[in-house]
């Protein structure tokens, strides 16, 4: 749609632009506000925008420069120029540097971060986003400005959190976000965080919520009148409608967002528009239509390097190309999705987002040993001068190191009580009343029936069991001997519950020697019940589990265990529809666990779930498989 302004009122609008620069030349504010309600009609105004650039420039006004130059980038950003809008907003940065404006330079970071974060660059995405909250939260009386950069940075955080899929973590941020939002009434960014709620929602499979949370989030939109939401909202709504098999409401929406994508010209939803229309014509058949969308949506993908797209549009790829029975061509775009997807959420870059969060909770510490250092300096200068003062600064040295003793004794009681809790919370796990009172009541079937052998040999393995959990419980770490001593007592007590059908075996490698390698207590029990009540406890017959140890790699030893039940999404199925369900946190604590542990490691544990498959593509079971780190750290320390 185009809207034809007349020329009296095209000029009358550069008339009141015109007026506006000439003001610049007494009034110079300062404030970001102040500056925005005079040229925030024009932002959208690339030609504008450099002419507000080259009149400050000879007012020598940096504020006015910096604001013209960031709403550049945004300009830019919002064309998929990315590079050209990052290298805007550091001028802006620059520029507001020169102009010691706090204001200024929360924005064009927050710009600069926004940008790499459109590229899928996670690290200096954090990076940028993290300098900007550090000024932000830094200033005591914020303005509006500084609260809704506040808003924008933990969005744009959380926004990275999903994309390593830590889903908890961006959700909190949004939270945030969402509250300083609220009590401002900013419409664009209630929008923007219903939005990333909804997305989160999706990510762990809660399709109502996130449905919700988009709507929401569209009803912004729509009273804003902003396109570029309303192309977002309905590429969302559309991938949740194909998650939900309604097919053709989600071809209808995600048509209307191509089209609006189309007229705005963004690539970055140009390419997310071609890819789900791709998508949801391949769930209708229309394979040839689906080709050739998603195709196009590759090409704008990799023509602007957004790799999530990529990714996105190689999957999808993969699947038609299975579909029309070109498993050559299926193979190739399932491989480059997964090569792809490794560049963007790798173990370094969670490692890195660890990094901040533990940034953030030292910066308090970091700052009062640099005042130390600085204080320290002067106090050595002026030593020979006054001996008085010295002695006075040596005094303060003394009890600001306590102070710091205190601190560093305080995170390591912390971090002991942490350690406290996760141990306390295995043993919990194991010690589950459900699993004490179902093995007894199957012995006491035993005593009842009158089967006096089988009721003493099963009350002796469950006695032992107890024993075993209740001295692991006390130790960090045993040998994998024992662990796999205590784990075949547990079969031995839970097969008791089915009848003694489950064929539960052990395979070691020769070249392993388990009583030399450490792990942490119990750590395998929590995948064990998960094969047993989640693969096997609905299966009739055939039930097997294997526990295979094995050494894939000179600094780990593996573990598999693997079962033969009906795989893991028959299982969240039939777990969806049970009307009590027991949410299980073995493996998140074991998770934790075993990141405590590994500390003391040159390399970090590793999990991975992988479904089984017949030659016909049927589930045939669960392989979950534990690296576990066996090169001890030489840094450790006792």
């Amino acid at each position: 749609m185009f809207t034809v302004t007349s020329g009296n009122a095209q000029s009358n609008n550069n008339s009141t632009f015109q007026n506006n620069l000439e003001t610049l030349q007494n009034f110079r504010p300062k404030r970001y506000a102040a500056i925005d309600s005079i040229f925030k009609a024009y932002v959208n105004d690339s030609l504008k925008m450099k002419l507000l650039v080259k009149k400050s420039q000879s007012l020598n006004y940096n504020e006015g420069e910096s604001y013209a130059v960031n709403a550049l980038g945004v300009i830019y950003r919002n064309i998929s120029h990315y590079d050209r809008s990052i290298e805007t907003h550091k001028l802006a940065k620059q520029l507001a540097d020169l102009a010691e404006n706090d204001e200024l330079r929360v924005v064009s970071l927050n710009g600069i971060g926004v940008a790499y974060r459109r590229m899928d660059l996670v690290k200096p995405a954090l990076d940028y986003h993290t300098q900007a909250l550090d000024i932000a939260r830094s200033i005591d009386n914020p303005s509006e400005t500084i609260s809704y950069n506040i808003a924008v940075s933990q969005n744009s955080i959380g926004n990275i959190y999903l994309i390593l899929e830590q889903y908890d973590l961006a959700s909190k941020q949004f939270q945030k976000s969402l509250e300083i939002e609220k009590k401002s009434g900013n419409r664009l960014g209630l929008a923007i965080n219903y939005q990333n709620i909804g997305f989160a929602h999706e990510a762990t499979g809660d399709l109502e919520n996130a449905l919700r949370n988009y709507k929401l989030s569209l009803e912004y939109n729509e009273q804003i009148n902003s396109n570029l939401g309303r192309v977002i909202c309905y590429n969302s709504i559309g991938q949740v409608y194909i998650k939900q098999n309604r097919y053709t409401d989600a071809k209808v929406i995600i048509e209307k967002a191509l089209s609006k994508a189309l007229q705005i010209g963004d690539q970055f939803y140009i390419a997310s528009s071609y890819i789900n229309l791709g998508w949801v014509q391949e769930k209708l058949g229309a394979l040839s239509a689906s080709e050739h969308n998603l195709k196009r949506g590759l090409e704008v993908a990799e023509t602007y390097e957004l790799n999530l797209s990529i990714v996105e549009a190689d999957k999808h790829l993969s699947e038609l190309y299975r579909k029309k029975e070109q498993y050559e061509l299926a193979l190739e775009h399932y491989k480059k999705s997964i090569e792809r997807e490794k560049t963007i959420n790798n173990d370094r870059n969670l490692r890195y987002v660890n990094d901040v969060i533990i940034q953030y909770e030292n910066e308090a510490k970091n700052r009062e040993i640099q005042a130390l250092a600085d204080e320290n300096q002067i106090v050595k200068s002026k030593l020979a001068r006054n001996k008085t003062i010295f002695w006075y600064s040596m005094l303060a040295l003394f009890v600001i190191g306590a102070i710091l003793i205190g601190l560093y004794r305080h995170r390591q009681l912390q971090q002991e009580k942490q350690i406290l809790t996760l141990e306390q919370d295995m043993l919990r796990s194991q010690m589950n009343p459900h699993f004490i009172f179902n093995s007894l009541n199957s012995i006491k079937l035993y005593i009842i029936n009158n089967e006096k052998e089988n009721a003493v040999y099963y009350l002796n393995k469950f006695s032992k069991l107890i024993r075993k959990i209740l001295v692991a419980s006390s130790e960090k770490e045993i040998s994998l001997e024992d662990e796999l001593d205590t784990m075949k007592l547990y079969m031995n007590i839970e097969n008791i519950r089915f009848s003694n059908a489950i064929d539960f075996q052990i395979k070691i490698e020769e070249n392993i020697n388990t009583a030399s390698i450490k792990v942490p207590s119990l750590v395998l029990q929590p995948f064990l019940e998960n094969a047993l009540w989640h693969g096997l406890s609905t299966k009739e017959d055939d039930k097997c589990i294997s526990l295979h140890v094995y050494r894939s790699e000179e600094d780990y030893v593996s573990i598999a265990i693997t079962d033969n039940g009906i795989g893991r999404k028959a299982s969240e199925k039939i777990n969806k529809d049970k009307l009590l369900k027991r949410k299980s946190v073995g493996i998140d604590i074991t998770k934790a666990r075993l990141a405590n542990f590994s500390r003391g490691y040159t390399n970090d544990y590793r999990i991975r779930f992988e479904d089984l498959y017949d030659h016909s593509q049927n589930p045939k079971g669960t392989r979950v498989v534990v690296d576990i780190p066996t090169r001890s750290n030489v840094l450790r320390t006792a």
